[in-house]
């Protein structure tokens, strides 16, 4: 056998010259493609980065989750062009100022879906509530109803709207906490004005007292928490319902109710009706009697001034006067008489005898006036 050396011959220069120029040739021609697509993706980051508000809004830059700006230089107002670092650096919150936002309590209501709710349907109540899954307030007399509050609100004040619930110096955004902290102000004022109330002003003769009483509270706690939404405007829709499972009982009492406010009202407007009617009656008594007291006395008081005039006269003279008076009466008191026979007294003082023959037709009467 016999031995075989290789040997490896080294390329020349002129070969080893053209590859390494090659590879820088490509190894630029990358460079440049990457500082190309870094300056593109520098562009798009920061194109990416403007933004604007819309009219009905106001915006916050978070950086690391802190709001940049002091007081209300943090709040960006619509109609400008602003800039910020892209996510997770930087983040824009956007606060509706205009629009009405909505929130329900949870304390006070029987389970239940929004489908059942569009329905009008509702669960089977069962024979006793559930604690699980069912709501419910206490009243005053210890009854037990549902009830529950639709609270409609806007942002008044976007900054104490996001950092009112923020701890120390560390400003945590959390917009979400207004419509739970005004949950919970409208479960704990169904709670506490359910148990000043009695179950029958609730459901029938005081429902808008118990609501404004809701309304109010809910209303002191977004005031006294500073939650930033428009107090002024807070709207509050109160709903309450007797227990499904005691339904019919509720309803018999409110029938029995209805009755007897008829029957009281039926009362009270017959009552009303004969009082009117009395009070006509002794109003038209009491104005007769007077008429007829101002008539006597009228009366009374021409026969007197009559009488007084005549006085002097019949002094004077009675016999004379009493003459005149008997002449004047005569012809009234004669008016139907159709004969007249007048009988002078005798100078003897004997009586006259006078004869009267009656069976003649009597006369057609006349009067006084017309004789």
């Amino acid at each position: 056998m016999s031995d075989h050396h290789h040997h490896d011959h080294p390329q020349p220069p002129e070969t080893q010259d053209a590859g390494s120029q090659a590879l820088a040739e490509a190894l630029r021609s990358s460079f440049v493609i990457v500082k190309i697509a870094m300056a593109a993706l520098v562009v798009i980051i920061f194109a990416a980065g403007f933004f604007t508000v819309g009219p009905q809004e106001k915006a916050v830059i978070l950086r690391f989750g802190k709001p940049q700006g002091e007081a209300q230089k943090m709040l960006l107002s619509a109609g400008k062009l602003y800039w910020s670092f892209p996510y997770p650096i930087d983040e824009v919150v956007r606060i509706p100022i205009t629009e009405n936002q909505q929130v329900k309590s949870t304390v006070g209501w029987y389970a239940t879906t929004p489908e059942m709710e569009l329905a009008g349907s509702d669960q089977n109540a069962g024979p006793s509530l559930n604690p699980q899954i069912d709501g419910y307030v206490i009243t005053a007399d210890q009854n037990i109803i549902h009830s529950r509050a639709t609270v409609t609100y806007t942002i008044d004040n976007p900054r104490d709207a996001i950092f009112n619930f923020a701890s120390g110096t560390n400003h945590q955004f959390n917009l979400a906490g207004v419509s739970n902290a005004l949950q919970n102000a409208a479960n704990e004022a169904l709670i506490l004005t359910a148990a000043r109330f009695n179950v029958d002003d609730i459901l029938t003769r005081d429902r808008a007292g118990f609501e404004d009483a809701v309304r109010r509270r809910v209303s002191e706690l977004a005031e006294r928490e500073q939650l930033g939404v428009a107090v002024d405007k807070l709207q509050v829709q109160v709903e309450s319902r007797a227990p499904r499972q005691l339904k019919d009982v509720f309803a018999q009492v409110t029938t029995a109710r209805q009755n007897y406010e008829k029957l009281l009202n039926d009362a009270t407007g017959e009552a009303s009706r004969i009082l009117s009617q009395a009070g006509a009656q002794a109003t038209s008594i009491t104005n007769l009697a007077e008429t007829a007291r101002t008539n006597f006395v009228s009366s009374v008081a021409s026969d007197a001034e009559v009488f007084t005039k005549l006085l002097p006269q019949y002094q004077s003279n009675p016999k004379l006067y009493a003459q005149l008076a008997l002449a004047k009466a005569m012809p009234q008191m004669l008016t139907n008489v159709q004969d007249k026979i007048f009988l002078p007294q005798r100078a003897d003082g004997k009586p006259r005898e006078l004869r009267l023959q009656l069976n003649r037709e009597p006369p057609q009467p006349k009067s006084a006036a017309n004789p």
